[in-house]
């Protein structure tokens, strides 16, 4: 490594550690319809949006009804955006006559868009008009991501509020969010990605004549403000079909670090607004901690990994040399490795290099990012709700061991909410391990390998954990456009996505009902180091008792296989 290698590591840190605190006071404030900088100037378009659509924002809704609002409004996403991909040939903005999409294909990226996953098994400029990227697939980067925030502080009510019945109103949640939350952000980042030249244009195609004489076709198109909201939403999903790798989509050094930091910017802010909800920022400083404890073995172990020479290249030219297929060339071997931690560690799938030509011990690390539920910083909202309920977990078994009803900031956990976060628990093995086996089992599925052996198998798992943890990245090489594999990665998505959100708001009902006791002496203390490393042990032993024999047969068997 280099000093351009640490410097970027650090400016990557700084960029998401130090606005944290302040960025989540801010969505506190936003979140609570408290007066902020951007009241005078936002405030009048969120009253217009509550006139013309006759909802009352004073009108609180309980977790029941917030719960069907918030499915009959992903309900109608999905209707809207599915017709959008199977008829865009017959709408605007589609100057390449790009035809419609088959109609498996459409169901499973429309399910990928809407549950914020955004896997894609088609080339963005080959397969979609302008119309569908900027009405269907961003419209949709919004408002999943904001589902997402909405869910997170519906929890937080439900912790932080005492002998309460109800958890807010979804519509007045997902209106902030979106003009609040999102839209400020992205319009920042979208006039940087400008600024160094990702293309924001409705014009043609370019044909062009390249320097070897052959005829080439530029793509253009409305793309940097798809990116940035596909980042800062922790969506993913090329605007161009080798996303970040592009040179439209990722131009120069500036943008790859701003991209790469924007992934888990709000996830970060988001742990310091919970924090604002319980009134005790310590539990921030606890779960920020844990994040990052998580974030950094995966980190290091990646790196050291992509810096070691084959072994398998023993005796040749390149024997001391570490391996650089699949990384992008322009920003070395670090930048790589940050962006494929990163991305799995958040919800979001967007690379700048091929996943599938990571050394085994950086597959691994990718895979068990998203095994663990996406926790490490994850998804808008997502990630901390998941965090959240390990951090429940990890109070009920410490209760176990204490011999005390196990009680997180002084509401105690009864049968009702451990038999939810039981519920939970089922949702990455069902998404996963039932999907991906049914896959592996299957003649005409299992086809879609490209590779034999374990690395074939690590294919198709990563897949399907992609798909049921809505990350949406992919190990290249794995032929995914079936109508087998879309559906039943769409099926994954919708449990990943749902399979989380139901018992979550179901949860934060419970909880929000309940008085809160005293926190006394003989409470345990969930803000301090002990709870921290109680934190991180809980989160690996329950995926790696989940996922540790899938491993063994993929990346695992193809580490030991390399002769290290």
């Amino acid at each position: 490594m280099h000093s351009y290698d640490y410097g970027l590591i650090l400016a990557f840190f700084a960029l998401v550690l130090l606005p944290a605190p302040w960025l989540g006071g801010f969505y506190y404030k936003v979140m609570e319809g408290q007066r902020t900088w951007l009241t005078p100037v936002l405030g009048p378009v969120e009253r217009f949006c509550y006139r013309i659509s006759g909802v009352e924002p004073e009108r609180e809704q309980s977790w029941q009804k917030y719960t069907l609002a918030l499915l009959s409004f992903n309900l109608a996403g999905f209707v809207l955006l599915f017709l959008i991909l199977l008829f865009q040939d017959h709408l605007l903005l589609n100057p390449q006559n790009i035809p419609g999409m088959e109609w498996t294909q459409a169901f499973n990226t429309a399910v990928s868009f809407i549950t914020n996953t955004n896997w894609q098994s088609y080339s963005g400029e080959a397969s979609l008009s302008y119309f569908s990227q900027m009405a269907g697939l961003t419209v949709q980067n919004f408002v999943s991501a904001a589902t997402g925030l909405a869910v997170l502080v519906a929890l937080c009510r439900g912790i932080g509020r005492r002998s309460a019945q109800t958890l807010g109103n979804f519509w007045v949640d997902m209106t902030r969010a979106t003009l609040y939350g999102l839209l400020p952000l992205c319009l920042l980042l979208a006039l940087f990605l400008v600024w160094q030249g990702v293309p924001q244009t409705f014009a043609h195609y370019i044909d062009a004549l390249t320097l070897q004489g052959q005829d080439q076709v530029i793509p253009l198109g409305p793309a940097a403000s798809q990116i940035a909201i596909k980042q800062l939403g922790t969506n993913g999903g090329g605007f161009f079909g080798v996303n970040s790798a592009h040179p439209m989509e990722n131009p120069s050094a500036w943008s790859n670090l701003f991209e790469v930091a924007s992934l888990i910017l709000i996830p970060a802010a988001l742990v310091f607004t919970f924090g604002h909800y319980v009134k005790d920022l310590r539990q921030s400083r606890a779960i920020i901690a844990c994040m990052l404890a998580l974030f950094l073995m995966g980190g290091a172990t990646s790196l050291w990994s992509e810096y070691q020479p084959n072994p398998t290249l023993a005796n040749t030219a390149v024997e001391q040399t570490a391996p650089l297929e699949g990384k992008e060339s322009r920003f070395g071997t670090t930048a790589t490795v940050l962006w494929s931690v990163t991305t799995t560690a958040a919800s979001n799938g967007s690379v700048n290099g091929m996943h599938d030509s990571l050394s085994p011990l950086s597959g691994m690390v990718s895979l068990i990012n998203m095994m663990v539920g996406e926790v490490i910083f994850g998804g808008v909202g997502a990630g901390l709700y998941g965090m959240l309920l390990n951090v429940l977990i990890a109070v009920f078994l410490a209760g176990l061991m204490i011999g005390r009803t196990p009680e997180y900031l002084g509401k105690k956990l009864q049968a009702r909410e451990v038999q939810l976060l039981v519920l939970t628990l089922m949702v990455m093995p069902v998404a996963v391990l039932l999907l991906s086996a049914l896959a592996a089992s299957l003649p005409g599925p299992a086809a879609a390998i490209s590779n034999p052996g374990p690395h074939g198998f690590s294919q198709l798992l990563y897949a399907y954990t992609s798909a049921g943890a809505n990350n949406g990245s992919a190990f290249a090489g794995f032929g995914a456009n079936t109508a087998f594999h879309n559906l039943m990665l769409g099926l994954g998505m919708l449990i990943g996505r749902f399979g989380y959100i139901l018992p979550v708001l179901a949860l934060a009902g419970g909880l929000a009902l309940k008085k809160a006791a005293p926190v006394g002496q003989n409470s345990f203390p969930t803000h301090g180091p002990l709870f921290v490393a109680l934190l991180i042990m809980t989160i690996l032993l329950v995926g790696g008792l989940t996922f540790l024999p899938t491993l063994a047969l993929g990346p695992i068997a193809e580490h030991l296989s390399m002769g290290f």
